[in-house]
């Protein structure tokens, strides 16, 4: 990886998307840390110092925020508009034909199907700066801080619009500096600023487990973790690697004197084929029954045992719903994001075939098969990689925001993995010698 990024250093062209890609990352963090208008700083900095800051409800989007959303600044809500709104365009993809017309159309199609996520993306960006702002103002974002209902002082209704049109305005810039990444960088630009983000929490997070521990001035937390991170880095790298590769043979066709056709390839199916979207699927869904009891009032039996049972994360019941809801999460996704019948039937227009099986229905199940199959063990694998943020909550008396949890180590190996191989690809292009030399 190291070699990869001197060899494009020494490359001018590459040099200067590199260059732009970091400069852009400057910008955004650099935005991340500019208060939104009507907030007190001095409080949020109190509050953020409070023990129990970050252990609330807001963990996962404050994580893909970078740290900004609990300092309620002009990125607070980050990326994780963007995030929201591909996911339900890509849901809806599969359930609305209009949708399912756009996708096939090549890149005309997919320009339109972006231009709807923009504006979902604003849409949700306002809802959830609403949103933001109420918590803010009602005290639930910093839950057991003495100042936590004097983070917005003036609570007029102009201030509440200045401050949701700000963080709107800031979700729109974060979504504008992702596609200029694309464009004029490397690597995609979303999961460039995903990666930073929670690269970001890493070096606060780390030593907080230092300054929490208590063997040899808890040096010896702090190494167990870097080594527990380590093994799982070189974990997820393995199983996101791995796939079941099923070799594929077109027929020749003598179209006049030419012959097409005749060659050998085969359909990569990864063993981890739903990514990390059943992780944030799970974390997500498991958030509403806490959502609902933080913001109910009074005392009720079922809030009680909603708070006794899904707010903190080392209880038997969450763990347990966690898990399975990774796995029904990890086939869910699967099954609507991999048609094996439309595989089937592109195969065989093409000509195309798989040894030993007939084209059409019989291969659409064979691959439905052997998909169902492989998906058991990738599911498993993100449920257990998901709960090493759990094991640390007993083990080390860590927060909820575990630096080597299961969504951050699975998103920064994911990312670092495809930015490595796009700057590998345009090295090779670039180096071509071709069959004379």
């Amino acid at each position: 990886m190291l070699t990869a990024f001197a060899r494009a250093f020494k490359t001018p062209d590459l040099r200067k998307k590199l260059l732009f890609t970091l400069a852009i990352i400057v910008v955004y963090r650099v935005g991340t840390h500019i208060p939104i208008p009507g907030v007190d700083y001095r409080n949020v900095q109190t509050c953020i110092d409070n023990a129990q800051a970050n252990q609330g409800l807001f963990g996962l989007v404050n994580m893909f925020s970078g740290g900004a959303l609990l300092q309620i600044t002009i990125f607070a809500l980050g990326i994780m508009p963007y995030i929201t709104a591909s996911i339900i365009l890509q849901l809806l993809t599969v359930v609305i034909p209009r949708l399912e017309a756009l996708k096939k159309e090549g890149q005309a199609g997919t320009a339109k199907i972006t231009q709807y996520t923009r504006y979902l993306t604003i849409a949700l960006a306002i809802l959830q700066g609403t949103g933001l702002v109420a918590t803010a103002r009602s005290g639930a974002l910093f839950q057991g801080c003495p100042v936590a209902s004097q983070i917005v002082p003036d609570q007029s209704i102009f201030v509440t619009i200045t401050m949701v049109i700000t963080m709107t305005a800031g979700t729109a810039a974060v979504m504008w500096l992702g596609e200029l990444i694309t464009d004029r960088g490397i690597g995609n630009g979303m999961s460039i600023l995903m990666f930073i983000s929670i690269a970001a929490t890493f070096p606060s997070a780390l030593w907080a487990i230092k300054k929490q521990g208590s063997l040899a001035g808890g040096w010896i937390e702090f190494g167990t973790v870097i080594l527990v991170g380590l093994v799982m880095v070189g974990l997820v790298v393995f199983v996101e690697q791995a796939q079941r590769r099923i070799p594929v043979q077109y027929a020749k066709r003598m179209i006049g004197r030419r012959s097409y056709g005749g060659t050998s390839t085969y359909i990569p199916l990864k063993v981890n084929q739903a990514g990390v979207i059943p992780v944030i699927f799970a974390s997500s869904l498991l958030y509403i029954p806490a959502l609902i009891a933080q913001f109910a009032g009074g005392k009720s039996e079922w809030k009680t045992w909603i708070e006794q049972h899904f707010v903190k994360g080392d209880h038997p019941y969450y763990i347990i719903s966690y898990f399975l809801l990774i796995v029904f999460f990890a086939f869910f996704y699967v099954a609507i994001s991999f048609n094996p019948e439309e595989v089937a039937d592109n195969m065989k227009k093409y000509g195309g075939f798989i040894p030993g099986i007939r084209a059409g229905r019989p291969t659409a199940e064979y691959l439905s098969y052997v998909l169902n199959r492989i998906t058991w063990p990738g599911s498993l694998y993100l449920g257990l990689i998901a709960l090493v943020p759990t094991m640390a909550l007993v083990g080390f008396g860590a927060n909820q925001n575990f630096p080597f949890g299961g969504t951050s180590i699975l998103i920064i190996v994911g990312v670092g993995l495809e930015t490595v191989k796009q700057i590998e690809s345009q090295l090779q292009q670039r180096n071509y010698e071709g069959f004379l030399r």
